[in-house]
């Protein structure tokens, strides 16, 4: 009869070694899960060399003071689809496959201390060398055991300690490099609990939410800004695995702050995350499953692309159509799924693409504009001052967004008046606005009018136009500006006219002299 048992234990679990985790981050996350799950709100992950273990010396615990475990319990959760929460998707867990297929993907022997009074802890384990040699062919009872010296108990009544050792499979062999990657990662991936209360620490250090839409405080990074409103989708579960239930999706946008980190050294915005960083990430009950380039097969990624972000978020209800599997790492969305996210996702994408292309457009055009704005301060002493600030809230609104997109403004003038040009998509269809303060003058280029596309753009940009074909388009300007003189349809009107032309004709004569 033990020939043909339904699992030869002793492949199967080396087979089972080899599936399923993406690497050391995603196989603590799952230990992560089962804290939360049993509803603690301290984690302590522990990653360290101990000195007396010759080979394989790195150790990991992950100690949480949750409700902790009986025997019963403990026994059961080291069981491959040992749960009492089978099929549930009220929490982080489904199948009961995390904590053993986890453990023994990382480490060759897993042990999990469980107490719920104090000084009363019970201990179980399993062991890959005493599998394979068929020694342990079903879960040890549990039995009383203190925890091992490196880890230390949490001050409450209960809690529960996993404890990895044998350590064959890490990501790295340096605890200090396991440390630096697991802190940032749990960051994203826990980001909600986190910013709910729950702490995380990774070797005595705090772990910080990391928000990949860059939009959210406390995060290691932040600065965008969300972009139009949150998309929501009412979505029908499939009838044989959500009987019938609807899920919501929520999908949101966010834009990063490309004029404040243009200009960053190419480290920094590795270091921020900003390089390399185009995706979304996929959010399951608060709880990252996945980041990537999803639900955008419509659209190429572009350098442009990392300056945009996106979030999609699901109700666990939901997860068939997600194609999310006991790891909880990755997801495998169905056709009909993509059907319904693909098109607005792609179009939103390729605006904010365009958004962007536009911004570093026309930061490459400020650059340019910088004599001529060096040469109008400097010339500008030589004026009869005759400017006047209006009061005029309307512009006062329209000063306060230019500075929040346009960081130079807020310089200081250095004395004298400042000019700026900067290119803005705002209200209008003029094709220039001056905004006029105290201490500088600043024109905005509307990148819509054409104007701006067929006149403009092309002498900043160096684009091939032929001389001819601008000259046309200078004289076409003057003509406009004739034409629109001769509408002025009263004496009043074509006086004040008048004396803005000559106003006008003297500051460009003394701005282009030698």
């Amino acid at each position: 009869m033990g020939g043909y048992s339904v699992i030869a234990l002793d492949k199967f679990i080396q087979a089972t070694r080899d599936s399923g985790y993406k690497g050391t981050v995603s196989a603590i996350s799952e230990l992560v899960d089962n804290s939360i799950q049993a509803k603690a709100s301290n984690v302590e992950i522990t990653i360290r060399k101990v000195q007396e273990i010759e080979e394989h010396p790195i150790v990991v615990s992950v100690v949480d003071d949750g409700h902790g475990m009986d025997s019963v319990t403990l026994r059961q959760s080291l069981r491959f689809g040992g749960t009492t929460r089978f099929g549930d998707r009220h929490g982080l867990g489904r199948y009961g496959m995390g904590l053993p297929n986890a453990s023994l993907s990382q480490a060759r022997r897993v042990e999990v201390y469980s107490w719920r009074k104090s000084g009363a802890i019970f201990r179980s384990y399993l062991d890959v060398g005493e599998i394979v040699a068929g020694v342990m062919n079903e879960v040890p009872k549990p039995s009383s055991a203190e925890l091992p010296k490196w880890v230390e108990k949490p001050h409450t009544p209960s809690g529960t300690a996993v404890v990895w050792t044998e350590c064959d499979r890490l990501d790295n062999r340096r605890a200090s490099t396991i440390d630096r990657r697991i802190r940032t990662l749990l960051g994203r991936v826990y980001r909600y609990f986190l910013w709910d209360g729950i702490k995380i620490v990774v070797n005595g250090e705090a772990v910080v939410p990391l928000d990949p839409l860059f939009v959210r405080q406390p995060s290691l990074t932040s600065g965008g800004e969300l972009f139009a409103e949150a998309l929501e989708f009412e979505v029908r579960a499939p009838s044989s695995h959500g009987h019938g239930q609807t899920g919501k999706i929520t999908v949101k946008f966010s834009e990063l702050p490309v004029q404040l980190w243009h200009d960053l050294p190419n480290d920094e915005k590795r270091r921020l995350g900003i390089s390399n960083g185009a995706g979304v990430s996929v959010v399951r009950g608060g709880r990252e499953i996945d980041y990537g380039w999803f639900f955008l097969s419509g659209k190429r990624r572009e350098n442009y692309d990392d300056w945009w972000r996106a979030e999609v978020s699901f109700e666990p209800v939901l997860d068939e159509l997600f194609g999310i599997t006991h790891t909880k790492q990755e997801i495998h969305p169905s056709d009909g799924l993509l059907e319904v996210l693909e098109p607005e996702m792609t179009n939103i994408a390729r605006a904010l693409n365009g958004r962007v292309r536009q911004l570093h457009l026309s930061l490459a055009a400020a650059q340019k504009s910088r004599t001529a704005e060096e040469v109008a301060k400097r010339k500008d002493a030589h004026l009869r001052d005759s400017v006047r600030v209006l009061d005029d809230p309307e512009q006062a609104t329209l000063v306060e967004r230019l500075k929040r997109r346009h960081p130079e403004l807020l310089a200081d003038s250095d004395g004298g008046r400042a000019y700026h040009i900067v290119e803005d998509d705002m209200a209008g269809t003029d094709f220039m606005w001056p905004i006029i303060e105290s201490d500088r003058i600043t024109v905005v280029l509307n990148p819509r009018h054409r104007f701006y596309s067929q006149l403009y753009r092309p002498l900043v940009q160096g684009e091939s136009v032929q001389p001819q074909e601008l000259l046309q388009r200078l004289q076409l300007l003057l003509i406009a500006a004739s034409r629109a003189e001769a509408a002025a349809s009263t004496a009043a009107e074509r006086e004040a006219i008048r004396r803005f032309r000559r106003e006008w004709s003297e500051v460009l004569e003394l701005f282009l002299r030698p």
